[in-house]
């Protein structure tokens, strides 16, 4: 058995296989998950404190590192001065204490002139003969006993008693001189800031604020000693500021990060015991989080593999075969991916760009041309997430969003172009488009990086821009037939083949019967117009057409458009057998299209362009030949009814073609009469219920096969011939 055949079979088979999808989605997993092992799994790496580094490593992601940043604030802390407050209280309450001070003392002063004033006056009152010795004034000890009981004695025992008998001995005018002095130089002093450490440098300011008092020497002794001893600190350590200084410090430091890609070390270099705590930051010493990167690179590909199923089971059509288009997208997908990953492996070579030439647009652009463009368009996506992985530049646990961005646009530049060309000359040229979104996206990711390239670095990333796409396209054309001739896939490329005449069954048609295959011609013609017009697929419906009536080949005699200068046969035999025979060509053509391995949609439409409508001719010819009813049922075609919009237009057309052909003189009202008539039949037999077509787009389909058979059966001009009599010219 061959290898070809081998592999056909096994398509074949895997068709109608059950589990096919969940074995596919499986490898596709099992693919990208070997694929992108060596990009996400850390490094494993000999690495010891005060030793020669063996390589150059760098940081595989950005890490805030937290030692530095605490240290850094530590230090941002202990700049910052204690913060101290002055109270301005206190400068208040040492004037008011040097105030009571004085106030006492003249108080003390007044009431022991009083006492003496009442005792003198009680002397002179009593007789003289009664009158002992005059009363004496306080001795200065009685005054001190007295001033003592009412100061505090903290001030008393502070204070010597010199300073208070200078006081109680001066004058009340020198003493009121000594309180405005004292005061004045108390506040001066204490509303200056007075710390701890400088109390005895502002008590020596007093000597020289009292210096001009206009006191006797003994008294300015008194009040300096006084003053001194009002002069306190009136500076304190404020916690509570000092505190919230320091917080803003800290605040103000801000953390310091290891970048992704930052070299922690080079090659050759010491690692110092800095280098070694960032090392077992970034964990390549602890093999602990080792199962961390193949866990999210698990989650990443079941979301990848979730999408892909949701939308085959979303974008495919059931009336298509699923299997066949999971296993080739899994097929396109795999080749894409192993090619991705088979360059990225020249990245040993020191040159990490080399990512840039992969012609990722290959596998967006064969899916679109074989799958469906919402499918190319989520194969783009998944292709840059996974080329971002795979071409991380050497830096395991990363993304390379330039390469990821260049292969999203670079994909996406193939399928849009693509969505409205389905020719083989257009994939050359998507190619090209391809190569010219690859220049403007690799000129935007280098302005981007704002770096400095030589020109030779920017020349090889234009080259590998223009290669890329057209390597794509190259790869595109020359893989499209093999998906199509081994899966059966009816693509444009496919159809245009179909459409050879050279090709065998046209031949045998064409040569069989030359009738049936203008008719066919005709009906393409018809057809492909309608279908365009209402946005069928219009090529599938003209190279159908040239193989939808192939089962007339069987009998080619039996059917009028053959029956060139001969007798009709079906004058000769019964209206039940002609009905056989006519009815018998659909499911003949439909079973030589399956015999040749032709596309299931030619064999549907084969099957499906006469529906199950009635062969009225044969029908009412039975009933007028029979005594007995005639079941209608048994001259109507068996089906099934037409199941697309391309089926049900084909049947439309041929039927169109065969009785417009039959007109004697098609003028554009006839013509217009017997559209609307063949589908208003068609429509009330109930031929369209099992297809999508509406009753807006049968009436685009009839004005549709009206212009074009008004250009196949136009006026013609009579001119007379050589004997005088007219002939008609087209």
């Amino acid at each position: 058995m061959s290898f070809k055949k081998t592999v056909t079979n096994f398509i074949t088979n895997a068709k109608g296989f059950k589990f096919l999808p969940l074995i596919v989605y499986i490898l596709l997993g099992a693919i990208m998950f070997s694929s992108m092992y060596s990009n996400v799994k850390p490094e494993k790496l000999n690495l010891e404190l005060l030793e020669i580094s063996e390589q150059t490593i760098r940081s595989p992601y950005t890490i805030e590192d937290k030692a530095s940043t605490e240290k850094k604030q530590k230090d941002a802390e202990n700049e910052v001065e204690d913060v101290y407050t002055l109270n301005t209280d206190y400068a208040a309450n040492r004037v008011d204490l040097v105030t009571s001070i004085f106030e006492s003392v003249t108080e003390v002063n007044e009431e022991i002139e009083d006492d003496y004033t009442k005792r003198f006056q009680a002397w002179e009152k009593e007789p003289e003969e009664e009158r002992g010795e005059a009363p004496k004034k306080e001795t200065l000890e009685g005054k001190l006993k007295l001033l003592n009981s009412k100061l505090p004695k903290d001030i008393t025992s502070a204070l010597s008693g010199s300073v208070f008998t200078a006081l109680l001995e001066v004058s009340s005018d020198q003493l009121s001189r000594a309180k405005d002095s004292t005061v004045t130089a108390v506040n001066n002093i204490m509303n200056t800031r007075i710390p701890a450490s400088d109390i005895e440098n502002a008590k020596s300011k007093i000597d020289q604020e009292l210096k001009y008092a206009n006191v006797d020497s003994n008294v300015k002794q008194a009040i300096t000693e006084l003053a001194k001893y009002a002069v306190i600190q009136n500076v304190f350590f404020d916690t509570e500021a000092t505190e919230e200084k320091k917080q803003q410090a800290r605040d103000a430091v801000e953390s310091i990060r290891i970048l992704q890609g930052q070299i922690i070390v080079e090659e050759g270099d010491l690692i110092t015991k800095e280098i070694y705590r960032q090392l077992q930051l970034l964990g390549f010493l602890n093999s602990g989080n080792a199962l961390q990167p193949f866990i999210g690179l698990l989650l990443l590909i079941l979301l990848i593999i979730s999408a892909v199923i949701y939308y085959f089971q979303e974008g495919i059509p059931k009336s298509r075969n699923r299997n066949t288009y999971v296993l080739i997208f899994g097929i396109i997908f795999s080749v894409t991916l192993v090619l991705m990953k088979t360059i990225s492996l020249f990245q040993q070579i020191d040159y990490s760009e080399i990512g840039y030439i992969v012609p990722v647009a290959m596998g967006p652009l064969l899916v679109r041309l074989l799958i469906n463009e919402r499918v190319a368009i989520v194969s783009s996506m998944i292709f840059a997430v996974c080329g971002s992985i795979i071409f991380n530049e050497g830096i395991t646990g990363t993304l390379n969003f330039s390469i990821g961005l260049y292969y999203l646009f670079s994909s996406l530049a193939g399928v849009l172009f693509l969505s409205k060309y389905n020719r083989r000359g257009k994939i050359l040229q998507a190619g090209l488009f391809v190569s010219f979104v690859n220049i403007i996206i690799n000129a935007s990711i280098l302005l981007l990086k704002n770096g400095s390239y030589t020109q030779l670095e920017v020349g090889s990333y234009l080259i590998m821009a223009v290669v890329s796409g057209i390597i794509a396209a190259v790869l595109t054309i020359g893989l499209l037939p093999f998906f199509e001739a081994g899966f059966g896939i009816l693509s444009t490329m496919r159809l245009i083949e179909l459409s050879n005449p050279n090709h065998p069954l046209l031949r045998k048609i064409l040569t069989e019967t030359p009738g049936t295959y203008h008719h066919s011609v005709m009906v393409a013609n018809l057809s492909d117009s309608a279908c365009e017009a209402i946005g069928a697929n219009g090529l599938l419906a003209r190279v159908a057409s040239y193989y939808h009536d192939i089962g007339k080949t069987k009998r080619p005699q039996f059917f009028i458009e053959n029956q060139l200068n001969i007798d009709n046969p079906h004058d000769k035999i019964a209206p039940q057998l002609s009905k056989n025979i006519i009815i018998s060509h659909a499911t003949d053509g439909a079973e030589y299209l399956r015999k040749h391995k032709m596309p299931k949609e030619f064999i549907d439409i084969a099957e499906q362009h006469h529906g199950t409508t009635l062969l009225k001719f044969f029908y009412f010819k039975a009933k007028e030949n029979s005594e007995h009813e005639i079941a209608e049922s048994e001259y109507r075609y068996p089906g099934p009814k037409a199941q697309t919009k391309e089926s049900a237009i084909i049947g439309i057309a041929d039927s169109v073609e065969a009785a417009v052909r039959s007109l004697p003189n098609p003028t554009p009202a006839k013509i217009k009469s017997l559209v609307t008539s063949i589908i208003s039949d068609r429509l009330q037999d109930g031929q369209f219920n099992e297809c999508d077509i509406t009753l807006k787009e049968l009436d685009i389909v009839a004005k549709s096969l009206c212009e074009t058979l008004h250009g196949f059966f136009h006026s013609r001009i009579e001119y007379p011939d050589s004997t005088g009599q007219k002939v008609k010219e087209a």
